[in-house]
């Protein structure tokens, strides 16, 4: 299972979807859609501003949990 921690850093950093989409330049839309882990996909090039505008990582957004290991 894929895992999206976009609204937690984004209420760490204090910003709302309007302010990511000002800073990236984004559809509010689209970040409504991460934000609320309503997407079956995003694109590197999305993936790139949304690093870029909230100083973090890849990994800080996106992460990979297993799902047998969430069994035990």
């Amino acid at each position: 299972m894929i895992k999206i921690h976009l609204s937690r850093l984004m209420g760490e950093k204090r910003i709302n979807i309007a302010d990511l989409s000002r800073m990236t330049g984004l559809h509010r839309n689209g970040i409504t859609k991460l934000y609320n882990e309503d997407t079956d996909g995003v694109k590197f090039p999305t993936l790139d501003l949304i690093c870029k505008a909230l100083n973090c990582k890849v990994g800080d957004i996106i992460e990979y949990i297993d799902e047998e290991d969430r069994a035990e």
